[in-house]
């Protein structure tokens, strides 16, 4: 009976309903949709700013004996610690050394230029704006080809498939150019070649100079992975790059607490809308609810119609609204990011939840229905 009855309320009441319900499905789609965005803020904010480049440094302490370098285990140490936070991890190794061109069998004269061995792969991500003609290293320990930067190849009038020798206290090293590297500062001078080459060219096998990494989050999250850095590393300097570090995190906060006072003041005019709907519910079902309590339904009882109602509502509306909300923020995302949505699960669970708290806020002018006289309502008063 119980069933019964609350679906001939329902079906008596659609306009305001279907109000209320659009209400809700509104306020639901794009609270998912923020909601999503902000779990993917993170991610996307990193992938940004690491077209910047790197935002930790670590380093051997400096001395007066010459130019310091660290051994190479220091990137296992660093892999120890299972940090998430650290999306990329470069090596560097440089040496001041001379080119040489070799065009027809005949070598140039020796131009001075300083040559950083690394990883490309890594490189690569620490460093995605760079500008490219031709192709990058393919792979980590490739020993005969480089990468050249632009201002070094106009000097020496190099293209990519160019021949060059490296040269260095007597050793050297032949290469093939892959490609030219635009990067707008002091990399168009250089000469980057794979952390093997660079190593057996100095002399220093199995060292490296500086080691440039890519941690992802906001302020305290990166300050956090420093200090644990720095615990780890204690001979080492480890230093974060201050602008990117603090205006990553700035930023990462500021848009995460915008994304929040979004969705409160949606969730706040939401409520309003349910709220204006089932006032008009509530003016239309005096009569109904003084025939309940004449009939000798309880006030509970009458509520009880109302809460179920209500709640109905909140899911309905929540899990249409959700879906609306995973295609927005596809679409935001793809705009605004350039890159495809990570759909986040949680968000459901938690938009339904919301819709139901916003629908049960919105359905208080229905508690006025309990104070209806039976006797009002029968002498249509």
């Amino acid at each position: 009976m119980f069933w019964r009855v609350l679906w001939r309320l329902m079906r008596a009441s659609r306009g305001p309903l279907a109000l209320a319900l659009i209400a809700v499905a509104s306020g639901a789609a794009v609270c998912a949709a923020l909601l999503n965005l902000n779990l993917d803020a993170g991610e996307k904010l990193t992938r940004e700013f690491r077209t910047l480049g790197a935002n930790v440094i670590v380093s051997p302490r400096q001395s007066g004996d010459g130019a310091a370098v660290m051994d190479e285990s220091v990137l296992a140490r660093i892999s120890s610690l299972h940090a998430p936070e650290i999306v990329a991890a470069a090596p560097y190794l440089y040496v001041a050394a001379e080119i040489r061109q070799q065009s027809k069998g005949i070598q140039s004269r020796g131009i001075p230029v300083i040559v950083a061995g690394t990883w490309f792969d890594q490189v690569a991500r620490t460093n995605s704006w760079w500008k490219i003609e031709g192709q990058w290293v393919s792979g980590r320990s490739d020993s005969m080809h480089c990468m050249i930067g632009r201002a070094a190849a106009q000097l020496l009038g190099l293209t990519p498939g160019s021949r060059l020798t490296l040269q260095y206290a007597g050793r050297e090293t032949s290469l093939t150019v892959t490609g030219v590297v635009t990067a707008g500062g002091s990399e168009d001078s250089q000469v980057f070649v794979s952390l093997g080459v660079a190593q057996e060219l100095a002399g220093l096998p199995g060292r490296v100079g500086l080691m440039q990494l890519s941690v992802r989050g906001s302020a305290p999250v990166i300050e956090g992975v420093n200090q644990r850095l720095a615990a780890s590393l204690p001979e080492l300097d480890v230093r974060p790059v201050r602008q990117l570090a603090a205006a990553e995190g700035r930023l990462f906060e500021r848009i995460r607490g915008l994304l929040f006072v979004t969705v409160f003041l949606i969730l706040l005019l939401t409520t309003l809308g349910v709220l204006a709907a089932m006032a008009g519910l509530a003016l239309e079902r005096r009569r109904d609810v003084g025939l309940m309590k004449a009939l000798g339904g309880t006030v509970q009882q009458v509520m009880r119609f109302f809460l179920v109602e209500a709640t109905a509502l909140g899911v309905i509306g929540g899990i249409l609204g959700c879906g609306v909300g995973m295609l927005l923020a596809a679409w935001i995302e793809l705009h605004v990011f350039a890159t495809p949505m990570t759909p986040r699960l949680i968000v459901w669970p938690v938009t339904v939840a919301l819709m139901i708290g916003v629908a049960l806020a919105g359905a208080v002018p229905l508690r006025l229905l309990g104070r209806v006289r039976p006797a009002e309502i029968l002498r249509n008063e």
